[in-house]
């Protein structure tokens, strides 16, 4: 049985910042704006093949690798950093806003942990107005694995002070809250992304339709 956690841990891309404004910078580069999919799909099955493997890259090569091969060799290298360039333009989604406050006011402590830039997140979440909420922005960079290997997720533990099971990832993709289970954290999901939950993997341990409905079902797990 899960316990409320001292610490939330959320993913950042997809689950905080949608990706959508990255479709019409595609758009603009002359591409269908339907390969958003196709190539956010290839960069996660890169890495978690590198992961596979026992190597390691940073988001921004292999997201420029995989753009590159979705698009073809057509589009030139200032094209591929400007469709890129996105990144550090996303929004937030409605509901995140409302679900850190509600965090904060219950005085969980509040980090990111994402498989993408420390530097660009920091930049995403002081856009937001979120910076100050958030106490640390933990990257992939920092352990050189990626999620869903379990020493990134321990890796929130260990930055923050706090046992394992007392940190809670929240994320939008059921690969990610599996392997976050897999390391021993608590788990929140929001259904953002997938209509089901994947049978295959570890169950969350809160499910939401949105973030203020998981952190509010995280909020309510006993506290021993």
């Amino acid at each position: 049985m899960a316990t409320r956690p001292l610490v939330i841990a959320f993913d950042v891309i997809e689950t905080l910042f949608p990706l959508e404004p990255i479709r019409q910078r595609l758009i603009d580069a002359g591409q269908p704006g339907h390969l958003l999919e196709l190539w956010f799909s290839r960069l996660l099955r890169d890495a978690f093949a590198l992961v596979a493997t026992g190597g390691y890259r940073p988001f921004g090569e292999i997201a420029t690798s995989a753009l590159r091969s979705t698009v073809g060799p057509g589009v030139d290298d200032a094209t591929l950093r400007t469709v890129l360039g996105g990144f550090s333009e996303l929004e937030p989604h409605p509901d995140v806003v409302p679900a850190v406050r509600l965090a904060g006011e219950a005085g969980v402590r509040m980090v990111t942990l994402t498989n993408g830039s420390a530097q660009i997140t920091s930049r995403l979440l002081e856009r937001a107005g979120l910076d100050d909420d958030i106490e640390q922005v933990l990257s992939v960079d920092d352990v050189q694995r990626w999620k869903p290997a379990p020493e990134i997720y321990r890796h929130a533990a260990y930055s923050t002070h706090v046992l394992p099971e007392r940190v809670a990832l929240v994320a939008a993709h059921a690969w990610d809250t599996h392997g976050a289970h897999q390391a021993g954290l608590a788990t929140g999901w929001v259904a953002r992304l997938e209509a089901t939950f994947p049978d295959i993997f570890s169950a969350p341990d809160v499910t939401g339709n949105d973030l203020v409905e998981v952190v509010r079902g995280l909020l309510a797990l006993p506290t021993e």
